[in-house]
């Protein structure tokens, strides 16, 4: 496999080598497991944004008793099984 690198990365990779007395294609081969290992998290930004809407939705979550859930969420799935509206639809 061949890359073609500018001149300033080509001299990053080479003193980087250099000072870790190691192969550029050492160098390359760990830079690609880093960069593939952080490629799939969150930036500092996104992560700050989830945390925020999370610490805005946790409040709003209704405290109520399960049963009281379960019997509104039963009482749902009846009416759904029930089928059709209640009234006839307009034309």
């Amino acid at each position: 496999m061949t890359f073609s690198l500018d001149e300033t990365t080509a001299a990053q990779l080479a003193r980087t080598a250099e000072r870790l007395r190691t192969s550029k294609s050492a160098v390359v081969r760990e830079a690609v497991a880093e960069y593939a290992a952080r490629a799939g998290r969150m930036s500092e930004a996104e992560r700050r944004k989830a945390l925020r809407a999370f610490d805005d939705l946790v409040p709003r979550i209704p405290q109520r008793p399960a049963v009281e859930v379960d019997e509104e969420l039963a009482s749902l799935r009846r009416a759904r099984r029930a089928g059709g509206r209640r009234s006839p639809s307009a034309p």
